[in-house]
């Protein structure tokens, strides 16, 4: 993954734990790029990224390290609630 908008040399140079952290965060939410999370670092790192995460991307982290099964948000928005009072 590339990240034009940050120097991660120094970055990584200055700050290697908030480093870590956001590197993580970012594979997750900008897509791996070929590359595989350690299941181990996402289990430790969770408590501190969980937050920063998109919710989809975070649920189904959740289903696939922990086995919860929750239903996701329904997206109800003003114009298709309507529909969905009147059935």
């Amino acid at each position: 993954m590339i990240n034009w908008s940050t120097d991660e040399k120094a970055f990584k140079k200055k700050y290697p734990k908030e480093y870590k952290l956001w590197r993580l965060t970012q594979l997750i939410n900008y897509g791996l790029d070929g590359e595989k999370l350690s299941e181990k670092e996402v289990k430790a790192a969770w408590p501190k990224i969980k937050d920063r995460l998109d919710p989809y991307a975070r649920r189904a982290i959740e289903f696939l390290i922990w086995g919860k099964i929750y239903s996701l948000p329904n997206n109800l928005t003003f114009w298709n609630l309507s529909s969905k009072i009147s059935k």
